[in-house]
């Protein structure tokens, strides 16, 4: 998993993303009791998931179904289908033979195999948040030189005898705490608000020169972290009155920092928590990192959610808008990541990609949403319209 929807869910209260650790299958799972795929649901049942409701919904009701380019969330849905849930084993079956290339007759596959749900908090609730986040792109050295100083550790072999860890704080100031991390680097950065995003994504793209003109590109991957809390740096600004709430941003704690270097180490050590990184090849550049399912995210059509609600695998439909502006965000995309504040039913963290655009775009991602599930036909079991509970599969 990756980047903090909003370092910045305006960097007040940014989650943190670190993964993709292995995460317990908590998908619905229902018997199907010899439901044919075209069968309908109950209209207007409604069945109950951890945290949030789904309720039995058309797709006349989902804003801008009929202009989505589903073309563009297939290869999203069957990296997904690399690792199924079991209630989507027959889906996905069935969805390897789907005329994909097609968006009306895709349209209309879906519509035979999906039935739509409104998901909504248990008190009835149907709007919620949409953040953004992406996968980091930072030039490095693989040796401290010129302003390369910063240093991107992978795990110290005493990690697992301290719980918690040092701090970040401690790391960088106790000579105990420095001396576990010596001969861990993995690279060096310029800049330590790189590291910190590195840090609160999870994972990130280095760019890496060899001195001799030669550049490589690998990938930081998740590799553990001290056990400290996470504590947010455009918070602790926010409370300070630093920033405005409605000015936090990646750019505007950056400027800060300019124009504060005095005060930088104590805007960083705010938050005690560090990750620790392995490096991995990045054999295709145009493949994004793994999230909590174990696939591959898709820039604009994955995203992350409370698994809790929302499984990974379900094709979700949003509704909401592009940030700083009214321009509709209206799309299919799939479960595929999840993130530590992103909790509760209707909670999305969409994945912007890597680079400037994808980190200008989550940086600001802060937008209503509302969402609907697309849910297997053959896994839904005919009810009366009163509520039922899903179980979670074993």
């Amino acid at each position: 998993m990756i980047l903090g929807s909003a370092l910045l869910a305006s960097c007040a209260d940014a989650p943190l993303r670190e993964g993709p650790a292995p995460q317990e299958d908590r998908s619905i799972g229902l018997p199907a009791p010899g439901v044919p795929a075209s069968a309908p649901a109950v209209q207007g049942s409604t069945w109950l998931r951890g945290n949030a409701r789904w309720v039995a919904a058309s797709y006349t009701e989902l804003p801008g179904w009929q202009q989505d380019t589903l073309r563009d969330t297939w290869i999203a849905l069957l990296r997904g289908c690399e690792k199924p849930s079991p209630s989507f084993g027959g889906f996905c079956q069935r969805a390897r033979s789907a005329p994909s290339g097609d968006d009306a007759l895709l349209r209309e596959w879906m519509q035979q195999h999906l039935q739509p749900y409104r998901v909504e908090s248990l008190d009835g609730r149907a709007e919620g948040l949409l953040t953004g986040y992406f996968e980091p792109l930072v030039d490095a050295s693989r040796r401290p030189q010129g302003p390369f100083r910063v240093a991107l550790h992978a795990p110290p072999p005493d990690l697992g005898t301290r719980k918690p860890y040092w701090t970040r704080q401690q790391l960088d100031t106790l000579p105990a705490a420095k001396a576990a991390l010596k001969g861990r680097e993995i690279a060096w950065l310029s800049d330590p608000l790189d590291l910190l995003v590195l840090q609160i994504q999870g994972s990130g793209r280095l760019r890496i020169s060899d001195g001799n003109g030669r550049v490589e590109t690998v990938r930081m991957a998740y590799a553990g972290h001290n056990d400290q809390p996470y504590k947010s740096v455009g918070r602790w600004l926010i409370e300070r009155g630093e920033l405005q709430p409605d000015q936090a941003s990646w750019p505007a704690i950056r400027d800060w920092a300019r124009r504060n270097p005095a005060r930088l180490n104590e805007m960083l050590w705010a938050n005690p928590r560090v990750v620790f990184f392995r490096e991995e090849p990045l054999h295709d550049p145009q493949i994004g990192p793994k999230g909590a399912q174990g696939v591959p995210l898709t820039p604009g059509r994955s995203l992350a959610v409370d698994p809790q609600s929302v499984p990974y695998g379900t094709p979700v439909w949003i509704d909401s808008t592009e940030p700083l502006s009214t321009t509709p965000l209206r799309r299919l995309v799939v479960a595929q990541d999840t993130g530590s504040a992103i909790t509760g039913a209707v909670r999305g963290d969409f994945f912007c990609g890597w680079g400037p655009e994808a980190e200008a775009m989550a940086g600001r991602m802060k937008q209503p949403l509302r969402m609907w599930v697309l849910w297997p036909k053959d896994q839904i079991v005919a009810m009366p319209p009163s509520t039922s509970r899903f179980s979670p599969s074993m």
